[in-house]
């Protein structure tokens, strides 16, 4: 009985040690994880703002198959939430405040849990890329919910890891909806031709992006500054490709309603005449031009058609890149002058 007694003593004694021990733990925790994505922040944050993107991506869905996982009418922006429920309750999250394509707040709510509060902020880098910060954090704890994450072995090592393999797996998935893409061959078609106002010049082919992405705003600009009307999107016009000694002959233009008389030297007018062409459409980031360049080329040869290497070969950008941050959105149409 004595020894009976010690027991219960000793077992006393832990309970009010462990006891103390949850009492002093800090009464708020935070936990933050950043990854930096190969993506623009806008890209990123369209997919994070809409909960019914997440199931893909989160680490405790991935984790544990079984959870049950309900999507209101709502799940896109202020307002839009989820919930889930697993073996050990049911939660639910709520966007609360959102600065498009910068940052998101949310609030969650599991269990009998107190309300974290969660935060997002997507940081663009120099070299293109977007550091997405992914904070939860929590103050004003209770006691069961202190000896819940200390048996469990803290808040930090509870969620960290997943915030961790959740971040890497939305990495990757945003990443491939960008490498999407299509290439279409719409067949003939009769282009109307009309005005443009343009640039031009002559480089290695290997130097064409780097030119456009200096020519084209140039002539657009000069458009916008002299109340220019547009008459449609901006293309380019290849004069002259010669893939064997790398060199090619463009100009960029920017279509208009009637025909402007420049008052740049380096702004010229042009007029198409209307033309047969066949049309191909990519839907996807520019890298892939060149192999939609080689389909229609193709589906010419196969379809015993005949090019006209002295008529326009066209490449017209219906889509703005600003405004159109995912690449693979990106429309481009392709208009080749046939016989």
């Amino acid at each position: 009985m004595k020894a009976f007694k010690y027991i219960l003593f000793l077992l006393l004694i832990a309970i009010i040690g462990m006891s103390i021990y949850i009492a002093v733990q800090p009464n708020s925790f935070e936990v933050t994880r950043t990854r930096t994505i190969e993506a623009p922040a806008p890209v990123i944050y369209n997919n994070v703002i809409d909960f019914k993107n997440w199931p893909a991506w989160s680490s405790w869905v991935e984790a544990d198959p079984d959870i049950k996982i309900t999507l209101p009418e709502q799940t896109l922006g202020v307002d839009g939430s989820y919930s889930w429920e697993d073996k050990d309750g049911i939660g639910t999250m709520k966007t609360i405040e959102t600065i498009p394509n910068q940052s998101i707040k949310q609030q969650m709510q599991f269990a009998d849990f107190p309300t974290s509060d969660i935060s997002w902020e997507f940081k663009p880098n120099s070299d293109g890329t977007t550091d997405a910060i992914w904070t939860i954090s929590g103050k004003d704890l209770p006691f069961g919910f202190k000896a819940f994450a200390t048996l469990m072995g803290g808040v930090e090592k509870q969620i960290g890891p997943h915030y961790e393999r959740s971040l890497k797996k939305l990495d990757s998935i945003v990443v491939a909806d960008m490498n999407r893409y299509s290439i279409i061959v719409n067949g003939i078609t009769q282009h109307g031709g009309g005005f443009y106002i343009y640039n031009t010049t002559s480089c290695k082919i290997s130097d064409l992006a780097s030119k456009m992405q200096d020519m084209m705003p140039k002539v657009a600009t000069y458009a916008m500054n002299n109340g220019i009307k547009m008459a449609g999107a901006p293309f380019t016009y290849y004069h002259k490709w010669d893939e064997e000694n790398n060199a090619v002959m463009f100009s960029s233009c920017v279509p208009t309603t009637e025909k402007v008389i420049s008052s740049e030297p380096d702004i010229l007018t042009g007029q198409l005449k209307p033309f047969k062409a066949i049309k191909t459409t990519l839907k996807g980031n520019y890298n892939n031009l060149k192999e939609a360049w080689e389909t229609v080329s193709k589906y010419i040869k196969d379809n015993n058609l005949e090019e006209l290497h002295d008529a326009p070969a066209l490449e017209v950008y219906q889509t703005d890149t600003i405004n159109t941050p995912n690449p693979a959105d990106w429309i481009t149409e392709i208009f080749i002058a046939v016989k």
